[in-house]
């Protein structure tokens, strides 16, 4: 528990200082950002021991948009997505992630999206912000679909919301399965354990021609791929 201690005091400390940068960069051009994020992501992940293996990135076509569907274990799960997806990565979030002294406004200074979950109608036009900027400035927007960590590795139920966004926009699907990051920081513990953190990249979802009505097929589709992508390793951490 010293240890876990130990990383959390000097990555909060590492966090302040990176963030501090971001939010100079946003200021200033937010494609800064993506350099600022993946050192920190980088840095913390040394930190506290966890190595990152990612497959498949050949697959897709980095500097076109998509909307990035992924499993959801950790905390860690951020850091290993942060540090090596390539290309310009956005994260939507809970809104109270923005109120974090330091880390909120280089968060929003970046163009992170915040949504405020109690309150659908401000969620919808976050979502249809966000929608937009993921065509103009070609990002990846990074949603995880079961809406909060899995507190067992398993695979949850997912929400609507990245479906919707990405038939509104007519941007792919791209799903990702994770695996380790549960061992390294399960939810509900601050105990870290170096480990490893495997991310498998799949084959985009193209949305051409689908309508709302088609959203839940998408749903179960993009669940599939994710279910198939984590494969083996679906509750092996228990």
């Amino acid at each position: 528990m010293i240890r876990s201690i130990v990383v959390i005091f000097s990555s909060a400390v590492l966090t302040a200082f990176c963030a501090s940068g971001a939010y100079i960069q946003g200021r200033r051009s937010r494609c800064g950002c993506d350099r600022v994020t993946r050192r920190w992501a980088r840095l913390v992940l040394r930190l506290a021991g966890v190595r990152v293996r990612i497959e498949g990135l050949e697959r897709v076509d980095w500097s076109e948009p998509m909307v990035i569907v992924a499993n959801h274990q950790s905390w860690f799960d951020v850091f290993a997505l942060v540090a090596f997806l390539p290309g310009r990565t956005r994260f939507v979030a809970k809104k109270e992630l923005g109120r974090i002294p330091i880390f909120g406004p280089a968060w929003k200074a970046c163009g992170h999206v915040s949504l405020d979950r109690e309150d659908l109608t401000s969620a919808v036009q976050s979502l249809e912000r966000a929608g937009k900027r993921v065509r103009d400035e070609k990002l990846n927007l990074v949603l995880f679909p079961e809406g909060t960590r899995s507190p067992d590795g398993r695979l949850q139920a997912f929400k609507k919301g990245a479906f919707v966004l990405a038939i509104h926009t007519e941007v792919p699907i791209l799903p990702l399965g994770l695996a380790g990051s549960r061992a390294v920081m399960p939810k509900g513990s601050f105990r870290i354990r170096p480990g490893e953190i495997r991310i498998r990249v799949g084959e985009p979802i193209p949305v051409e021609g689908l309508s709302h009505r088609d959203r839940d097929r998408l749903l179960s589709t993009s669940r599939a791929a994710v279910a198939k992508l984590m494969g083996d390793f679906e509750g092996e951490e228990e």
